[in-house]
């Protein structure tokens, strides 16, 4: 396979600069991730002719090196939206935060005086359908290529999620699947943990199920109170979110069930 696809990359006059490889021998796949230079002038040729050359299952994705568009979803927790725009304002995001939306309006100024465009779609006295309903046409304004939910304290419906399958990332404020659920950091002082963490998964309609891109953790002792791992905790998320938001928007992982193959 790999002979296979160099050939067509070379008829295309294209140079691989990186490749990786990985095998699942349980599930019987072959993952691979291929970095080229040079021009190339239809990436659908190029996908299909590459399909021709496979065998009848494969999945073939070209990908080329733009930035993704995406709309981040908040609440009143500013950690990891700030985060996310200061490595916009900066350039290093590898994404155009295209607009920010939010139930609640706090975070309105904090988003403007970064030039983004700020939403407030509030679900008090709303169904959940409604809601959602409201979330969805304004994201429809923006089409994004994936959506961040930055401490975005509200559960999705499954109707909602498979309108962007395999698009929505979210941070968990806890080592997945251990104290998945509301107040985690609770329930780890309460348990006495020696270690917390963050994980960064896609968005299924199982909550806090969906394929984990990325996690960390931290050393804590007896000395912390619950309040002090929330704040050592918000670190670990910015971190964790911000890895892992490279990574999907670099083209850097692949989904294969319910769980990811990264190539870092």
């Amino acid at each position: 396979m790999v002979a296979l696809i160099a050939r067509v990359l070379a008829a295309h006059q294209l140079n691989i600069i990186a490749m990786r490889e990985f095998v699942d021998e349980a599930a019987a796949r072959f993952f691979a991730r291929i970095e080229c230079s040079g021009v190339l002038a239809d990436d659908e040729q190029l996908r299909q002719e590459l399909l021709a050359q496979l065998p009848g299952d494969t999945t073939v994705t070209v990908n080329p090196p733009q930035p993704k568009r995406i709309a981040v979803l908040a609440t009143r927790e500013y950690h990891c939206l700030g985060d996310i725009l200061v490595s916009h304002f900066f350039r290093t995001l590898d994404a155009e935060v295209a607009c920010v939306i939010s139930n609640h309006d706090d975070l309105r100024a904090f988003t403007e005086g970064f030039s983004r465009p700020f939403h407030h779609v509030p679900h008090e006295d709303r169904s959940r359908e409604q809601f959602e309903a409201a979330l969805l046409e304004k994201l429809s304004d923006y089409s994004p290529d994936y959506i961040i939910l930055a401490k975005f304290m509200r559960i999705l419906s499954p109707e909602f999620i498979a309108r962007y399958p395999q698009r929505i990332l979210n941070i968990h404020h806890s080592f997945l699947p251990a104290f998945a659920g509301a107040r985690p950091y609770r329930q780890a002082f309460e348990r006495g943990v020696k270690l917390i963490g963050a994980t960064a998964h896609f968005v299924t309609h199982e909550l806090d199920e969906g394929p984990i891109i990325t996690q960390q953790t931290i050393a804590v002792n007896h000395t912390f109170t619950a309040a002090r791992m929330v704040e050592a905790g918000r670190e670990v998320e910015k971190n964790v979110l911000n890895k892992a938001m490279r990574l999907v928007f670099r083209d850097q992982v692949f989904i294969s069930g319910n769980k990811t193959i990264v190539f870092e």
